[in-house]
Order: C-alpha cells, then sequence, then structure tokens
C-alpha cells in the first residue's frame, strides 16, 4: 500500500475513530468529552457572573485592557497574514481545487448562498455600525490624521469603518470555512474543528490533542455569538425606546434575547433548509429594500461619490490601518481594531462552519471570491450609503443627531432625517429582530455538529440545547457588565483561537496540495 492509500484508509476510518467517543442517551447523540466539558464550563461561568455581578464586571474590563494592549501586535500580524494567505490560495493553483470532487455541484444558488453568508451574524454587525463608525472614526481619525483636515478625517475615517468589516474580517472566516469545507467534503472526515489538523498531527485528533480543539472552537463560538446577540438586543431596545419610549434597560435586554431565542428555537426545529434558508432570503430582501431606500431618499450624487471615493481611499489606508508599529492612536488601535479581530476570530469557527456547509460544490478560488471579495464589496456599498448619508448630514446640514446619540440610536438617528421615519424605523427593528433570530439558530446548529463529533444530523433537541444556552450566555454577561464583558470574554477566547486559526493555514496547504 504506497502512502496515498495509507492515508485514505485512516480517512475512511475517521468515522470509526470519532464516533467511539459519541454516546447516545435519551434520544442525544453527543460527542464526550467535547459535549460534557463545553456544557460544564459554560453552565459554571454563567452561575459564577450571576453569584459575583460586580467582581466578574471588574475582572472582564481588566482582562480586555490586558489582553489588547499586550497582545495588539500579534492579533494584527496574524489578521494581516490571513488576508495574504486567502488571495495567494486563490490565485494559485490550488484555487481550482473543488470542494466535494471534480463532480460535485453547488446545493445552492449564489443568491441564497450569499443570504446565508450574512445571516451567519455579520448583518447584525452592519446594522449596528454601520451608521456609527464613520462618523465616529471622522470626527476622531486614526493613524495621526488631523480632524481639522475634514476632507482627509472623511477619507481615514470611512475606511477604517471598512477596514474593520472588510478583507481581513472575511479572510478570518474563509480559513476556516475553507479548511472545514476541504477536509469534510475531500477527504471524508467530520465537519470539526479538528478534522484541520490531520496533515499536521495524524491519528492524534481523535485524542485529547482534538478534544482541546473543539471544546476551544465551542467556547469561542458561543462568546462570539454572545457579543453579536448583545449587540442585537441593545440596538432593538434603542428603536423601542425610539420608536415606543419603552425604557433601555438590562431587563428590556434581556426580555429581548428570551423572546428572540423563543423564536429561534422555531427555526431550530424546522431545519436549515426551511428554517436560516428561508429566515436568510428574508432577510438579504429586506435589506436590499432598505438599502435602496437610504440610498434614493438621502443624499444620492453624496453616496455615489462616498462609494467611488471609498474603494480608493480604503485600498489607499488599508497599509496604514494594518500596521502594528508606532501608532499613535493607541485608543483606536486597542478599543476598536484590536477588538475586532479578537472577535472575528472567536466568531471564526461559528461563521467559518456555517459557511463550510453550505459551500459544497465551489471550487477554491470560488469560494474565496465570494466568501472575502463580494463581502467586502457590499459593506463598502453599505457603510458609503448608511455613513455617507449621515457624514452629509453632519457636515452639510450641521445635524448632530448621529455624532452625540448613544452608539444603538445611530440609525435611528440617522434615519430621523428621511422620509417614512417611523415606518422605516420599524421595518429596521423587524430587520435586526430576524437578523437576531438567524444568528442564533445558525450558531446553535454549528456548536451542535462540534459537539456530536461532526455530525450533520444529530438530533435537533441537541441544537435546542445549545440556542437555548446561547442565550442564557448572553443574559448573564449582559447582567455582569454589559457589552463590556461580552467584549471582554470575546477577545480572551480569541486569543488561544488565533494560534489554532494560523496552524490550519499550514494544515490547508498540505491537503490542498495532496488533492491535487
Amino acid at each position: 500500500m504506497n502512502d496515498d492509500q495509507h492515508d485514505a484508509a485512516n480517512q475512511q476510518d475517521v468515522g470509526h475513530e470519532i464516533g467511539e467517543h459519541n454516546v447516545q442517551w435519551l434520544g442525544l447523540d453527543i460527542h464526550n468529552p467535547v459535549f460534557v466539558v463545553s456544557a460544564v464550563l459554560v453552565i459554571a461561568f454563567v452561575i459564577g457572573t450571576l453569584f459575583f455581578l460586580d467582581q466578574a464586571a471588574d475582572a472582564f474590563v481588566n482582562m480586555r485592557v490586558w489582553v489588547t494592549s499586550t497582545f495588539d501586535w500579534f492579533f494584527m500580524i496574524s489578521a494581516n497574514i490571513f488576508v495574504l494567505f486567502c488571495l495567494g490560495i486563490a490565485f494559485s493553483r490550488l484555487g481550482g481545487v473543488r470542494l466535494g470532487g471534480p463532480k460535485a455541484r453547488a446545493r445552492y444558488a449564489y443568491p441564497t448562498w450569499l443570504a446565508m453568508l450574512f445571516a451567519a451574524g455579520v448583518g447584525i454587525g452592519l446594522m449596528f455600525f454601520g451608521v456609527l463608525e464613520p462618523v465616529i472614526h471622522t470626527l476622531n481619525p486614526p493613524i495621526g490624521v488631523n480632524p481639522a483636515d475634514t476632507a482627509a478625517a472623511r477619507a481615514v475615517g470611512m475606511s477604517a469603518a471598512i477596514a474593520h468589516w472588510g478583507l481581513h474580517a472575511w479572510a478570518i472566516y474563509a480559513v476556516v470555512g475553507l479548511s472545514l469545507a476541504f477536509f469534510c467534503f475531500n477527504q471524508g472526515m467530520p465537519l470539526t474543528l479538528r478534522s484541520a489538523f490531520y496533515p499536521l498531527v495524524g491519528n492524534r485528533v481523535w485524542g485529547p490533542f482534538g478534544h482541546f480543539i473543539d471544546i476551544t472552537a465551542v467556547l469561542s463560538t458561543l462568546f462570539g455569538l454572545a457579543v453579536s446577540l448583545g449587540y442585537g438586543a441593545e440596538q432593538i431596545a434603542g428603536g423601542l425606546n425610539y420608536l415606543f419610549g419603552i425604557p433601555i434597560s438590562n431587563l428590556t435586554k434581556i426580555v429581548l434575547i428570551t423572546v428572540i431565542i423563543s423564536i429561534a428555537l422555531v427555526s431550530v426545529v424546522a431545519g436549515l433548509d426551511k428554517g436560516v434558508k428561508r429566515l436568510s432570503e428574508l432577510n438579504m430582501v429586506m435589506a436590499a429594500l432598505l438599502f435602496l431606500f437610504v440610498l434614493l431618499a438621502g443624499p444620492t450624487l453624496v453616496i455615489l461619490a462616498t462609494m467611488g471615493n471609498a474603494v480608493v481611499d480604503y485600498l489607499y489606508y488599508l497599509p496604514g490601518l494594518s500596521n502594528w508599529v508606532g501608532r499613535e492612536d493607541p485608543a483606536f488601535y486597542h478599543g476598536w481594531t484590536t477588538f475586532y479581530w479578537a472577535w472575528w476570530i472567536s466568531w471564526s469557527p461559528f461563521v467559518g462552519m456555517f459557511i463550510a456547509r453550505v459551500s459544497y460544490g465551489r471550487t477554491v478560488r470560488e469560494f474565496i471570491t465570494w466568501v472575502l471579495i463580494i463581502p467586502t464589496v457590499i459593506g463598502i456599498l453599505w457603510m458609503s450609503t448608511f455613513g455617507g448619508t449621515a457624514l452629509d448630514q453632519l457636515f452639510t446640514d450641521g445635524y448632530r443627531g448621529v455624532a452625540d446619540s448613544v452608539p444603538e440610536l445611530a440609525l435611528f438617528k440617522m434615519l430621523e432625517q428621511l422620509p417614512f421615519t417611523e415606518i422605516v424605523s420599524t421595518i429596521s427593528v423587524f430587520l435586526i429582530a430576524i437578523f437576531f433570530v438567524t444568528s442564533a439558530d445558525s450558531g446553535s446548529l454549528v456548536m451542535d455538529i462540534i459537539t456530536a463529533g461532526g455530525k450533520m444530523d444529530a438530533p435537533v433537541q441537541q441544537r435546542v440545547f445549545w440556542c437555548l444556552l446561547a442565550g442564557v450566555v448572553a443574559a448573564a454577561l449582559m447582567l455582569g457588565g454589559g457589552m463590556a464583558s461580552l467584549q471582554a470574554l470575546t477577545i480572551s477566547v480569541g486569543l488561544p483561537f488565533c494560534v489554532v486559526l494560523l496552524f490550519m493555514c499550514i494544515g490547508l496547504v498540505k491537503g490542498l496540495l495532496r488533492e491535487q
């Protein structure tokens, strides 16, 4: 038997290797110890946070400051590596490898596929930050730009906002998604994080090493998802306060989390094609209509000019925004960029695995184009439209509604200056809620797959368990220090998982070379 036949035989035995750890109990099909250890750690964390709220809040804040100030360089270098890695793979001969083999055909059309990419949770972020970030970064421009120079401040402010939601973010997701899709669809391995390490450590991925990788992925997914749910709850609460005068309080946010998680459970039970797929398509239609409304009802010519300038400015300022040496903007560098890279990394098992789950039949080049380039272009269009409208209101009309508002009201303050304010704001709240539901649903699907040993047909009650637990974690962290706690946990979990992603790049290259 030659080496390739030997490896193929090993990979065919993978299902048996990992299946030996699965336990059937009360209708569940759980992977031991990944399911048990992950669940126990999360439940213990929630209980500890609720019993020691004040101490937990202080600890979370101190943790964030320490990680962002100590490992800022590591996050920045790693994020740059992921971008270059993805572009290199796409333009190399490895880009022709098809996920699922040469005869595989895609299961979802391009519009549905793209809709599900955004349903994985990015939609909530763009709704929250699409107006806020361009204004904040223009008024407090990074990398030493003088705020008195309005033209330069607007250019770098828009570029900084796009940078946080552009190539770097999606490259992180692409690394995880492509690795998981390749090893699952081409190598016949379980759809779980440990599979990406098979070329590096062989059969040891089915032992303690692999358990550690998957447990870390579950925790990373859960806390990253909790941040998204927290932002969604804050913005919905802000919208309800703006429209109906409902107080913005922790109680309101927790009630919202409870209600929307309950709705998400219905989608969970419906399954991927009937639940997430249909909601994702609804989301994209509503988001497109909202985008067109702001484009046409806002300063259309200014927005179109902003779109063109944003592409050039983004590419011009990207090297400076990606640099970690001699920064003159520590508040922006640590408070925004470092946090974002850690957030995307902690979120990457969730978004990456979900992308992998729906990307069967795509070539590697096609995958990277649609997961890296297309979303970045959409981010530029979205930021230019929503942020560009808010900036025009500020500098042309002198309207400071967005600049002086709390973050969760930024979108609604911008819409205040456009026609049909109440109707459009109500639709926006509904859109955010649907993004919230699809995030919780797809996140629970991913955690279920990991804790079932990579099985994509695990019992639905397991997904219900993780969906409920995600809501509980978001509520507990909201009580234990609010968004500061959510962000601190994300950064802390993102740090070790960043190392995991770097090794995944090596394993993916080895696997693709062998495939060719």
